[in-house]
């Protein structure tokens, strides 16, 4: 008995020395946010004020200083965040995750992102300003990564930590612009409908300029197993497993003096991104005795993409506009090096890479090159086809200066330095949303356009090999459109149509009229606007364009095929108001019968697998509300019953049937247990919270979400059959920079501060996102230092 009790009594020594041992463990791996540090090259000392929400508030007597500190705090927070977004360009996720990421590696080499931003930094000279502020905060993430704690993330997956480059941050802007072109998914799908169906069914599907949306007005004035099926199957492999959030959309607007209660420019922003933890922005309050920016920075990126200090402010949505264009290339008949052009063969050009793959041997990677760029076939050799085809895109084939117009708006005084620096944006295109305290409005579409030929489709893939189809110029930025002080006092963007462009209407994948609407709808109404009414428009969860839907399909479905009870639910939908709570069982109802009516609508024509790629695109969501208005239309037919032609009426009973019978056999046949918080859901996935057991730890939620798809509190979620709503992205911040209290100006992240799932700020704001709440952007010093939960003095650190 003694002896049992001897070796019980060692075995809880032995737990008690491994808990022991886990908890000293895991407190080596928290941020610091308190005490002190030294970090080599500094010239003075550095103080860093963490609020309550940990918001790093770095008070330095330079902006060298300060944003070496930036880099430092960044990386604490935020280092594994880094590490993916860097990784995504230059083909490095498979050294991570393993050889299921390899097709994502081999995409995104071949787009060029890598090769582009090499190209860039050897034309870069190191006295340009922008270059040596970012190599200074590039020396503080390296000084993290030398002296820091490892983050559990490299643990877990065994990676080891390296320095950061100049690439590193170009690399990240790449897949920023990437992740604003929607062709890739657009292009090649329209392409195989119009080779499989003929051209007839591309009119009914809302890719051209819609002449009768809502436009964003322009004001000019003064300041006060074909070759698609093959790139689709690529596209759709490549993105699939992606690790990190694509950005999807996003609103804002700004309202002029003349519609706010006080007198003062008020600035509203919510990019909308893929959902994910940790979230994409990291705050950042810098103070210098000659520079201040309250800002949000993408991990790796020194400059904020978003900001705001006591003169002007700004934010940012997706232009939407096309630049990618696929190419149809034309291989030589007896040299397969060569390829067609107009002034004969060339050449195609061979680019070869390694791979490094997690627990598994390195690939050589190699694809082929014309003028125009990547042939995207090469990418996968287990997909034959006929016809090479290229990708042209306008970021990786012009001079790259993203960099530095992110550092000169952050750094403009005034409209005139901000607007200066705006051509500098090829690519992505953004819509750059400004207000400032002298009372200036403006919304400029920033990114380099270029003329097509009229005869040039560009939603469809074009021949390459004639040269009809090649850009005729490059527009002058002055010809974009814009809007400076309208008199109609406000400028908005929510990702739809522009007006014309240099005298034509430019081609792009906008999103509906929807968000548009409501958002001129409540801006016209009112002339008194304050924070506080802001705040409650940017959480609006009402569609004005949906009601209006269900009254065009209503209309339609005869209720003598339906019970008393189906009657009553379709009556109830009919006067339903587009809100959409979580005790909305109207939303639930909606979004379902939508569902079915594209997939009857458009799968028997286009089959399984391409109707989902045809619910990952832009004109998916254009067309809904057309559809639902339209009468005639090639797509009613449905073409696997040979004997029967069938009408819109009858995809639309069938829809609004088969959306009953659903619901009732997920919920039961009592409608009022069919509520949209059972349905709707947002969870922030972490790339290591895929694996089930680590779930609980890295994810944060899921939460039942109120909001839905295409209203301004965009909560979008694809459909899928499985009719649960699991919302993808959506607000990544909401911002509202009022002008007339700037130091109580109010923002919110989806999830917290910080991507250290030891830290107190992991996910300290997720409830009160999902709440609608929102807190301050602090920046006044005295405050700031009397509430602030801790401070972090930096010290220069002598050199050995």
């Amino acid at each position: 008995m003694k002896k049992i009790k001897k070796i019980l009594l060692i075995l809880l020594a032995l737990l008690g020395i491994i808990f022991l041992a886990a908890f000293i463990f895991i407190q080596t791996l928290k941020p610091d946010y308190e005490g002190e540090k030294q970090l080599l090259n500094l010239s003075d000392e550095v103080s860093v004020y963490y609020d309550t929400y940990g918001i790093p508030h770095i008070y330095a007597e330079n902006e060298e200083d300060a944003i070496r500190t930036l880099g430092y705090v960044h990386a604490q927070d935020r280092l594994w965040q880094m590490e993916l977004l860097r990784r995504v360009a230059s083909g490095g996720l498979s050294e991570v995750f393993g050889s299921k990421l390899l097709s994502t590696d081999k995409f995104f080499l071949s787009l060029g992102i890598d090769e582009a931003s090499a190209r860039t930094i050897e034309q870069r000279k190191p006295a340009d300003r922008t270059i040596q502020l970012t190599e200074a905060y590039l020396d503080g993430i390296n000084q993290f990564i030398k002296n820091g704690p490892t983050p559990v993330e490299f643990y877990l997956t065994g990676i080891e930590k390296q320095p950061f480059g100049l690439r590193d941050v170009y690399n990240s802007i790449g897949y920023m612009a990437f992740s604003f072109a929607m062709a890739q998914k657009t292009d090649p799908l329209l392409t195989e409908i119009k080779n499989k169906l003929g051209p007839e069914y591309l009119k009914d599907l809302e890719i051209d300029v819609d002449i009768n949306t809502e436009w964003i007005k322009n004001y000019k004035a003064r300041v006060t197993d074909s070759s698609e099926l093959r790139i689709i199957a690529i596209l759709s492999k490549a993105l699939e497993n992606l690790p990190i959030p694509q950005l999807e959309g996003s609103n804002s607007w700004v309202i002029a003096p003349v519609k706010t209660k006080s007198g003062k420019v008020i600035l509203a922003n919510d990019p909308h991104i893929g959902f994910a933890q940790p979230s994409v922005w990291y705050e950042a309050h810098v103070s210098t005795p000659g520079y201040e920016k309250y800002g949000y920075h993408m991990a790796g990126i020194p400059f904020p993409v978003l900001g705001h200090d006591r003169n002007l402010a700004y934010g940012v949505t997706m232009f939407e506009n096309d630049d990618v264009d696929f190419y149809y290339e034309e291989t030589h008949p007896t040299d397969p090096k060569k390829y067609k052009t107009k002034e004969g063969w060339e050449n195609y050009e061979i680019v070869s890479n390694l791979i490094k793959i997690k627990d598994s041997a390195d690939v050589t990677f190699s694809y082929k090159k014309t003028y125009h760029g990547s042939v995207m076939d090469s990418i996968s050799n287990k997909i034959s086809g006929d016809k090479p085809i290229s990708i042209s895109w306008i970021y990786t084939k012009l001079e790259n200066r993203v960099l530095d117009a992110l550092y000169g708006i952050s750094h403009a005084k005034n409209i005139a330095e901000f607007q200066k620096t705006l051509p500098d944006i090829h690519a992505p295109g953004l819509n750059i949303m400004y207000g400032d305290k002298q009372g200036n409005v403006a919304w400029w579409a920033a990114a380099k356009l270029y003329q097509m030929p009229d005869s040039a489709q560009t939603k469809l893939i074009m021949d390459g090999s004639s040269g009809v189809y090649e850009p005729l110029r490059f527009l002058d930025f002055s010809e974009n459109p814009s809007a400076v002080n309208p008199p109609w006092n406000y400028v908005y963007s929510a990702n739809n149509q522009p007006d014309s462009i240099a005298g034509m209407q430019y081609p792009g994948y906008y999103l509906p009229e929807n968000r548009a609407k409501r958002i001129v709808q409540l801006l016209e109404e009112k002339d008194d606007w304050d924070k506080n009414s802001m705040m409650e428009m940017i959480t609006d969860g009402i569609s004005s364009v949906n009601p209006e839907i269900i009254t065009n399909l209503a209309k339609l479905v005869n209720v003598k095929n339906l019970s008393e009870e189906d009657i009553n639910l379709l009556d109830k939908l009919s006067s339903w108001d587009g809100d959409s709570p979580l005790n909305s069982v109207e939303a639930t109802i909606f979004h379902r019968w939508i569902y079915f009516f594209l997939k009857n609508t458009f799968e028997d024509e286009l089959g399984p697998d391409l109707f989902q790629q045809f619910l990952t695109t832009h004109f998916h969501k254009r067309l809904i509300a057309p559809m639902a208005q339209k009468k005639i239309s090639v797509w009613w037919d449905n073409t696997r019953t040979e004997e029967t032609k069938e009408s819109k009426k009858d995809i639309v009973l069938t829809s609004f049937v088969m959306a009953l019978k659903s619901l009732k056999e997920e919920y039961g046949e009592r409608s009022s247990q069919w509520t949209w918080d059972k349905v709707h859901t947002l969870e922030h996935g972490h790339p290591i919270g895929q694996v089930e057991m680590f779930r609980s730890f890295f994810n944060v939620g899921p939460f039942p979400v109120h909001g839905t798809r295409e209203v301004i509190n965009n909560m979008f979620f694809p459909y899928t059959a499985d009719g649960q709503n699991k919302v993808s992205s959506g607000p990544s911040t909401r911002r509202i920079v009022d002008f007339s209290d700037i130091e109580n100006s109010m923002s919110i992240l989806p999830t917290g501060q910080s991507g250290n799932p030891f830290s107190p700020h992991y996910k300290d704001q997720a409830q009160m996102f999902i709440n609608g709440e929102f807190r301050k952007m602090m920046m006044n010093k005295e405050e700031i230092k009397t509430t602030s939960k801790s401070l972090l003095i930096i010290r220069p650190q002598l050199n050995n």
